[in-house]
C-alpha cells in the first residue's frame, strides 16, 4: 500500500490546492490560483460527502477549474490592477525628465545622446556634442530631447 492509497481523498485535494497556490506564487501569471481554489472546494466537498467517488471529484474539479478560470479572467479584464510605477520595466519612459549629453551631433532632428552609461538615439533640435539637453518623451526606442532652459 502506497502513501497516497492510505490518504483520504479530501487530503489529496487540499494538498493539490496548496501546491497550486504555491505554484501561483512562483510562476508569473494569474491562472493557477483559480485552480487552487477549485481544488480546495473539491477537497471540502470530498470531506463533507465522503461517499462521492474519485471520478465525480475529478469531474467536479475540472468543472470548477474551467468556470473559475473563465470568471477570474473576465473579472481581471474588467478590473485591471493599477501599476505602482508604470515605467518600471520601460527604461526609456523612466528617462523622461533626465538630463542627457549629446554624444553625436543632432542634425536635421536626429542624433545620439548619452544617458548614464549608454547611448540612445535622439530626436530634437540641432545640437553639438557636449550640449546638455532634457528628455521630454520617448518615441519607440528614440529619446525626444529639447534644450535646457
Amino acid at each position: 500500500m502506497t502513501v497516497i492509497e492510505g490518504l483520504e481523498p479530501h487530503w489529496l485535494w487540499l494538498g493539490l490546492g496548496l501546491l497550486l497556490a504555491i505554484g501561483e506564487m512562483t510562476i508569473p501569471g494569474v491562472f493557477l490560483i483559480w485552480m487552487a481554489g477549485s481544488a480546495l472546494v473539491t477537497g471540502l466537498v470530498s470531506w463533507m460527502v465522503p461517499s462521492l467517488g474519485m471520478p465525480w471529484l475529478v469531474l467536479l474539479f475540472a468543472a470548477l477549474s474551467m468556470v473559475s478560470v473563465f470568471v477570474g479572467r473576465r473579472y481581471l479584464r474588467s478590473n485591471p490592477v493599477d501599476e505602482a510605477d508604470p515605467g518600471m520595466n520601460n527604461r526609456g519612459a523612466r528617462s523622461v525628465g533626465e538630463v542627457v549629453v549629446v554624444s553625436q551631433v543632432i542634425a536635421d532632428g536626429r542624433g545620439r545622446v548619452k544617458l548614464g552609461d549608454s547611448e540612445w538615439l535622439a530626436k530634437g533640435p540641432d545640437a553639438e556634442p557636449g550640449t546638455k539637453m532634457k528628455v521630454t518623451g520617448i518615441d519607440g526606442t528614440t529619446l525626444v530631447v529639447e534644450h535646457l532652459h
